[in-house]
């Protein structure tokens, strides 16, 4: 397998299946790790580009000969809806090609309403997330300059839970306690699950308190009675 593969490190908790539609993401946002993963410059990672050619009958071959298992997630090293995806359509194929061998699918995208296109594809055995760090189209533009406004994202996801569609939300990076935990008050009647990891890889990662966050961040979550996942970096604080 090279398409479908298995995610190390960090990701690793996230999914035990991924697959990367793109090479390279425009929403080229300023926290990103994957340039670093996958030795490339931002400038270049900024400037993505399609896969190669055989992509999608490479795609078929390998969903073929894989059982289904685990959900196969879209995407950790580019966004399947970034603007890119707008002209190619290459995330819609891919669906429908891991749909066809009856393998589940997680999309994770700050694309917001670009998903919105494949949500007649999407079944009560996938589930749709996007990565939240923000609320206010300011400070997303500051961070993320190309992705969905928040507005947009949170738009979204309370469309595919309101079409039965499984829902979670990514709070990683949190570039704000408070901006974190503001967004689990807003968003928890439509969230199904919330998977919550530290800021990494920027040198504003060292002036929070991540103990302080992470024991308000679970009280939280516990009071509104939401599925959670505190990812091991972040849970190393709250169990100090």
């Amino acid at each position: 397998m090279s398409l479908i593969y298995e995610p190390a490190g960090r990701a690793r908790e996230y999914a035990a299946l991924a697959c990367n539609v793109y090479r390279g993401c425009d929403h080229n946002c300023a926290y990103c790790y994957s340039p670093l993963v996958l030795h490339m410059r931002r400038e270049e990672f900024a400037l993505p580009t399609r896969r190669k050619s055989d992509f999608l009958k490479q795609l078929e071959r390998e969903a073929a000969n894989l059982s289904p298992t685990n959900p196969i997630v879209l995407c950790f090293t580019c966004d399947p809806y970034q603007l890119l995806d707008v002209k190619e359509q290459v995330t819609r194929q891919a669906i429908q090609i891991l749909h066809r061998y009856g393998h589940r699918v997680q999309i994770l995208t700050k694309g917001g309403s670009r998903a919105l296109r494949d949500l007649d594809l999407m079944t009560p055995g996938d589930a749709f997330a996007t990565t939240l760090t923000c609320l206010d189209e300011t400070t997303s533009v500051k961070w993320e300059p190309s992705a969905a406004t928040p507005k947009n994202r949170i738009a979204t996801i309370r469309k595919f839970h309101s079409e039965g569609i499984p829902t979670w939300a990514s709070l990683e990076p949190v570039i704000s306690p408070a901006y974190a935990l503001e967004i689990i008050r807003r968003t928890h009647e439509f969230v199904d699950l919330y998977k919550i990891g530290k800021l990494n890889y920027h040198a504003l990662a060292k002036t929070i308190n991540w103990t302080a966050f992470a024991r308000e961040a679970v009280k939280l979550l516990d009071s509104l009675k939401c599925k959670y996942l505190i990812k091991k970096d972040l849970k190393a604080y709250f169990q100090r």
